[in-house]
């Protein structure tokens, strides 16, 4: 029985037409947590776009355990893979609470109000991000690092089993950052969570990742482990800079 929960083969997309990633290829099994690496304008967050349907491929597949992504109704999709964005705009005083309840929506029929069970999935993620604290605070007097928790207790409110997400820490100071990776990493091993997240912190995705993904140029330069791929050469080809690895 394969272990591979998505995989892309030989994907091409982008924006009007014009391809910013081409013939990336690139698995993520279950029980990963990866880090998607390179650059600038390499293409990592393309990729994600396009692993989470808010881009269609020009060419190439993509598949959640075997089936193309495209094939599978959007609401299904969304209770399986859950996608947290580097910017979240939340233009109203919500309280915590109703914005960790809106990963609820692909769990509900039109119109249908949210019952004890859903409810329920809200108070967990709450919990495992502790915020439940914050549940009736509005989301305007949170700190950058307590939206952010919000924000991602509103992907596993949606009890997917791919979590994914962009530039996650980017935003935050180095408290922060580590507060958030180590809760990753938390729900990772504890909640057997696959996780995959573009990381602009070289540092940070050897410390937590069990297997990384560069890109470079739009293309995939290398994957594998940190120690496979976050070696000098390959850092300085990169990246253009001299570096020390330890």
């Amino acid at each position: 029985m394969s272990n591979t929960l998505l995989e892309a083969k030989e994907l091409c997309g982008g924006y009007t037409g014009k391809p910013v990633i081409a013939g990336v290829s690139c698995a993520i099994e279950k029980g990963d947590f990866i880090g998607i690496i390179g650059p600038n304008g390499s293409g990592k967050t393309t990729l994600l776009k396009l692993l989470t349907r808010v881009l269609n491929p020009y060419s190439g597949s993509i598949l959640l355990e075997g089936t193309q992504i495209s094939a599978i109704p959007l609401k299904e999709f969304c209770r399986r893979v859950a996608f947290v964005p580097q910017d979240t705009m939340i233009n109203f005083p919500f309280t915590a609470q109703d914005i960790v309840l809106l990963g609820r929506i692909p769990h509900l029929r039109r119109l249908q109000q949210e019952s004890a069970r859903d409810f329920t999935a809200c108070r967990l993620a709450m919990e495992l991000t502790d915020t439940l604290g914050l549940k009736n605070k509005r989301v305007d007097e949170l700190s950058s690092g307590e939206r952010q928790r919000i924000v991602i207790a509103k992907a596993l409110a949606q009890e997917p089993a791919l979590l994914l997400l962009d530039e996650p820490t980017s935003h935050l100071d180095i408290g922060h950052q580590i507060q958030i990776l180590d809760m990753l990493k938390d729900l990772n091993r504890q909640q057997h969570l696959t996780i995959a997240m573009v990381l602009h912190d070289l540092n940070l995705a050897s410390e937590y990742c069990n297997k990384i993904i560069l890109l470079d140029k739009g293309s995939l330069y290398r994957q594998g482990t940190p120690q496979e791929v976050l070696t000098y050469d390959t850092i300085e080809s990169v990246y253009h800079t001299v570096v020390v690895v330890s």
